[in-house]
């Protein structure tokens, strides 16, 4: 794929042929410039596997984790989930502040962070899922390490997600590799969650026989609980070491398989305080108005992901099967990417969202509300997954069309895409930070008692709220925000094709100055 380089051989080109093809060659020129070859594509989207494969590790294990397996007390797990989404939260917009000042190399502007953030990422996500020695000071250890390694997720991924808007000048290139990342994407967390249940899943025995007052037998549970601990805890290390291994070969595919293009050769405009980029993007309303709807609906996913293993296992009392049931949804919600690629296509964005979002609500009811069976659990997880497709495809996709929209209100503003993205970002972590903090706490006050085989019914009542009607509640409140959205697809079209005539005539120029220069030189 090009980065814009070739206009200064086709202006040499005109001095040598007949001027009446000349349009039609700059427009075969832009085409080609413009459109990305399925090997570009699947590059690009290759790159965002290693974001949700340990996003669905972390989201989806992490929690029972740190209660069963590293045995801290609730209030200290909530202390670690909080404090770790917040402060990935708050680097966020710094490192798209950081990223909006950085210079062009050669590699690009985002390809350099990308690249060197990757060992640093690999290096402290392994550190998370090792149990250190010692009892005292643990809650220090995943403090310092989760942290670390959001920091150098995001010094990764912000760059990535920014990256969308430099791989082609064209709309319908960009969308077409939206969803192949996407598709990807959601492959990563099928990768994840079954790497990480797969390979702990058979760790996760409980000793069922009661205690005997006969001191042998009590000691003889006691070390066969210690060795099932000990498995467990090799296990956990043997699923982050395969997931670091993978998180570097798509790093590689990413780097070595994607060009980042200049930004239509216009000159960047000045700098900016972080306070003015933070104004420039709040500023725009169609953009506060995405970012506070897909607040509420992530929220409720990001709820249900973070107790969903927890309430699997103790309220549905399915803990041998706890992991395949998490694979089935993530398996649903990849088959379905490719037909919501095609219903927001035919029917529009907004429209994918209201019939996206809504599917699930059914299915959260019906889960909390019938007898424990196993076959309807992995029914409804079918059809969960669903919904779960669509969360992961439409803010992604509807993203580019606000920044295209302001682009097109501010012509004169270039250089700052990743802010958009850093601070949807951010928005998102932080609140998703204070809602595990929260749900984990409040477990501590229903009376989980960790490291147990049996939770009290005010532990299993708890999480029936967390999975059920909290997130119910904040899908309906999110897309009543999102009936305000003003971007349909009259506007995005509309949109669309003035940013064409922009560009049109911002490389009609650059080439008109590029064949004077070398007229002048003959």
């Amino acid at each position: 794929m090009a980065r814009g380089e070739g206009a200064e051989q086709y202006a040499a080109s005109l001095l040598s042929v007949k001027p009446i093809n000349t349009e039609v060659k700059t427009a075969k020129a832009k085409d080609q410039r413009n459109r990305l070859s399925v090997w570009n594509k699947l590059c690009y989207a290759i790159g965002g596997a290693p974001y949700q494969i340990t996003g669905s590790a972390l989201g989806f294990f992490l929690q029972i984790y740190l209660l069963d397996v590293a045995q801290l007390d609730p209030s200290h797990a909530s202390i670690i989930l909080f404090v770790g989404r917040a402060w990935d939260a708050v680097t966020d917009p710094t490192v798209g502040f950081l990223v909006s000042r950085s210079r062009w190399t050669r590699f690009g502007r985002m390809m350099p962070w990308i690249l060197l953030s990757t060992p640093f990422a690999v290096l402290t996500y392994f550190l998370i899922w090792y149990v250190p020695p010692f009892q005292q000071g643990k809650i220090i250890w995943y403090l310092i390490f989760y942290c670390l390694f959001q920091s150098m997720q995001t010094c990764f991924h912000v760059p990535y997600s920014a990256l969308t808007m430099f791989i082609s000048n064209d709309q319908k290139e960009r969308d077409s590799a939206t969803a192949y990342r996407m598709m990807v994407e959601v492959l990563g967390t099928v990768l994840g969650t079954a790497i990480q249940g797969q390979i702990i899943g058979g760790g996760q025995d409980c000793p069922t026989d009661e205690p005997d007052v006969n001191d042998s037998r009590n000691s003889t549970k006691i070390n066969t609980s210690r060795v099932t601990l000990d498995e467990t805890k090799q296990a956990y290390l043997i699923a982050s070491g395969v997931i670091c291994i993978i998180y570097v070969l798509c790093a590689a595919v990413l780097f070595f398989g994607v060009k980042e293009q200049k930004d239509n050769g216009r000159k960047r405009s000045q700098l900016l305080t972080f306070r003015q980029g933070l104004w420039l993007v709040m500023s725009h309303g169609p953009y506060i108005k995405l970012v506070i709807g897909f607040l509420f609906t992530s929220l409720a996913f990001m709820l249900l992901e973070g107790n969903f293993a927890l309430f699997i296992t103790y309220s549905l009392g399915h803990r041998k099967d706890f992991q395949n049931i998490l694979l089935v949804i993530m398996l649903s919600g990849t088959l379905t990417i490719p037909w919501w690629q095609w219903f927001l296509t035919k029917f529009g964005k907004k429209m994918a969202v209201y019939f996206g979002m809504t599917w699930a609500i059914p299915f959260m009811i019906l889960i909390v509300c019938i007898k424990s069976h196993l076959i309807i659990s992995y029914l409804v997880s079918v059809a969960a997954g669903v919904s779960v497709a669509a969360a992961f495809l439409l803010p992604w996709s509807m993203l580019p069309d606000v920044v295209d929209d302001f682009k097109v209100r501010n012509p004169d503003i270039h250089g700052h895409e990743a802010l958009f993205y850093s601070f949807y970002v951010f928005f998102i972590k932080f609140a998703s930070g204070v809602s595990l903090g929260i749900s984990t706490l409040s477990l501590k006050f229903a009376g989980y008692e960790t490291g147990s085989c049996l939770q009290p019914e005010a532990v299993s009542l708890t999480l029936k709220v967390l999975v059920s009607p909290v997130p119910v509640v904040l899908i309906a409140v999110g897309l009543l925000i999102l009936r305000t959205y003003p971007i349909d697809e009259d506007r995005r079209q509309g949109n669309r094709k003035l940013l064409q005539e922009m560009l049109d005539s911002v490389t009609d120029s650059d080439t008109d100055s590029e064949t004077s220069a070398l007229g002048s030189s003959v």
